[in-house]
């Protein structure tokens, strides 16, 4: 199976979950926000991410720039589960 195959199988399994209501609320969302034009200033792979600081696990602050100068680092994104 190709990796579109399987994303495929996902996307399906994840619509017939999902109550009716609540898919067209955020496919009409999406479509809002590909509308508004901000997709075309989503970072890129390989784009550099602007620094920042966010609290770490135990409330201390932690900026990308402190844990670049340390080394690669890697930014993962999470959106939850909808």
């Amino acid at each position: 199976m190709t990796l579109q195959e399987r994303l495929d199988e996902l996307k399906a399994k994840s619509k017939a979950r999902i109550p009716p209501e609540a898919r067209a609320i955020m496919e009409r969302a999406i479509q809002d926000l590909r509308r508004s034009g901000i997709t075309g200033r989503v970072p890129g792979v390989g784009d550099r991410a602007p620094d920042f600081t966010l609290p770490d696990a135990n409330g201390m602050p932690v900026s990308l720039g402190g844990l670049l100068a340390r080394g690669p680092a890697v930014l993962s994104f999470f959106r939850g589960r909808w």
